[in-house]
């Protein structure tokens, strides 16, 4: 299980290399501290015009995107570690629930939820978006690393299961912003894991064996 974190996240947990380390670093304290990614406040702070700083670190929208699946790296990795003694559904459910539960307690995601919400949602959930896509090939890595050991199997192909947990995943967890209801994270958990166990193979093949026994 030691490579477990290298095979769902080839890429590792480390900075972006295409983003020099202070604008970064600057980047991750601004954001953590729940205030506003503000460019040319974040050029002052690191001592570059801001025509450099943007050719460095690209717009705002993409050095958010940047920030923010560094930090989802950083949690899936967590989560990957945190469930080394599951197999199969059991897992995929241990990692999802895990990290849809850490972002929802994220305090700087919700402060950018609730105070650029279009931006938000566009870097959250676009599906042009380095996050969302990172996500989605994380999830599908996670799924093929179980059908490999035969802990899971699903007649459903890997690339459309793990999208349709992301969507899933993105509807309750920016309930509040997308249909102004409660963010539901317990709601979110039941309903893949409710996914998961239906088209899991593997967990159904004993009872139908035992079915064709009687």
């Amino acid at each position: 299980m030691t490579d477990d974190v290298g095979r769902v996240l080839p890429h590792g947990t480390g900075t972006p290399v295409s983003i020099p380390g202070p604008i970064f670093a600057a980047a991750v304290d601004t954001f953590v501290a729940g205030q506003r990614l503000d460019m040319r406040s974040l050029a002052r702070r690191v001592g570059v015009a801001r025509a450099t700083f943007y050719r460095r670190a690209g717009n705002r929208e993409q050095l958010l995107d940047q920030v923010l699946w560094w930090r989802a790296r950083i949690l899936l990795a967590d989560q990957v570690r945190a469930s080394a003694d599951l197999t199969g559904t059991d897992r995929l459910t241990a990692v999802i629930g895990g990290v849809l539960r850490a972002i929802g307690a994220d305090r700087p995601v919700r402060m950018f939820l609730e105070s650029d919400s279009e931006t938000a949602l566009r870097v959250l959930t676009g599906s042009r978006s380095t996050l969302h896509q990172g996500m989605v090939a994380a999830l599908e890595n996670l799924i093929d690393l179980e059908r490999g050991r035969g802990a899971f199997d699903a007649s459903l192909d890997t690339p459309t299961l793990a999208f349709a947990i992301v969507r899933v995943a993105d509807g309750f967890l920016n309930s509040d912003v997308i249909a102004d209801r409660a963010s539901g994270i317990g709601r979110a958990v039941v309903v893949v894991e409710g996914l998961l166990r239906g088209l899991d193979l593997v967990q159904r093949t004993p009872v139908t064996a035992g079915l064709r026994e009687l």
